[in-house]
């Protein structure tokens, strides 16, 4: 059509990057829009990082044998530009069709960057939180990873000493009395973290009901609870490594995401019209 430009092999649309946010297999995600964009929409498209279109060579090494996508504001040359540069280095680059401006017209969320605490110098942010886990301690560090800070870092520690890490070690609590991060009032900190991060979407929302449902003892919100809370209270009894559960726990949670997102009209029962064929 006259007007439009056709995506290329180095392009994909906003609906297929969002297909592909919150997966374990997702792209690593480079925003090179320039300062003045940022500060019209201070805003990024979720699991991003913010690289000037003239440093993206500085992050080869955490790019190797990685997918990248390349998000500016138009999706022009800033994003055609520092694709390309990463191509030529073998990074397999594309751009975001349309850039932020298509992303955020399509309806897709985006992550408000003053919700971002800061990141350490290795990158990632650092988050503390109550040992051995259960459900909400392992479904926001699930959530941050694939959909806010994929280089997010987690310290289970114990309940007393939470507030007292974080003060020394610059870390963000979470799920705790008394912070941010928190539960406000029917929602668990899970739910806060969606609402905070602007990642509201028919699947996370869903998925949301069941992680609720299962940390407040509220079955009756969702019949996939009470399966929740006895895989979380079996992997807390397998582990004795909290990390290690929380490793354990992001495949379970990736698997509850597709289900919200694909699967969750879909049932189950015995093939008893078969049965009944084969006594015939």
């Amino acid at each position: 059509m006259k007007g439009r430009t056709m995506p290329t092999f180095a392009s994909l649309s906003s609906a297929q990057l969002w297909r592909l946010i919150g997966t374990p297999g997702a792209p690593a995600i480079l925003d090179v829009r320039v300062a003045a964009d940022l500060a019209a929409d201070p805003r990024v498209v979720p699991t991003a990082r913010l690289v000037p279109h003239d440093e993206v060579e500085r992050h080869l090494a955490s790019l190797a044998g990685r997918r990248a996508v390349v998000v500016c504001q138009c999706g022009l040359k800033l994003s055609e530009g520092a694709a390309a540069l990463l191509r030529s280095h073998g990074i397999a680059a594309e751009v975001l069709e349309g850039g932020f401006e298509a992303w955020v017209a399509g309806g897709a969320p985006a992550v408000p960057l003053a919700a971002l605490p800061a990141a350490r110098p290795d990158g990632g942010t650092l988050w503390v939180t109550r040992h051995r886990p259960k459900i909400d301690r392992i479904a926001c560090p699930w959530l941050i990873r694939r959909f806010v800070d994929p280089a997010a870092r987690f310290l289970y520690v114990a309940p007393t000493e939470v507030a007292a890490v974080a003060d020394r070690f610059g870390a963000t609590p979470f799920d705790i009395e008394g912070v941010f991060w928190s539960h406000r009032g029917d929602l668990c900190t899970f739910d806060v973290m969606i609402r905070a991060f602007g990642l509201q979407s028919a699947a996370l929302d869903r998925l949301a009901t069941v992680v609720r449902a299962a940390d407040t003892d509220r079955h009756d919100l969702a019949p996939q609870a009470a399966g929740l809370l006895a895989v979380s209270v079996g992997l807390s009894r397998m582990f004795a490594d909290d990390l290690a559960q929380l490793e354990a726990g992001l495949t379970v949670y990736d698997a509850l995401f597709c289900w919200a997102r694909d699967g969750f009209d879909e049932g189950h029962d015995w093939p008893a019209a078969r049965v009944a064929g084969a006594d015939q």
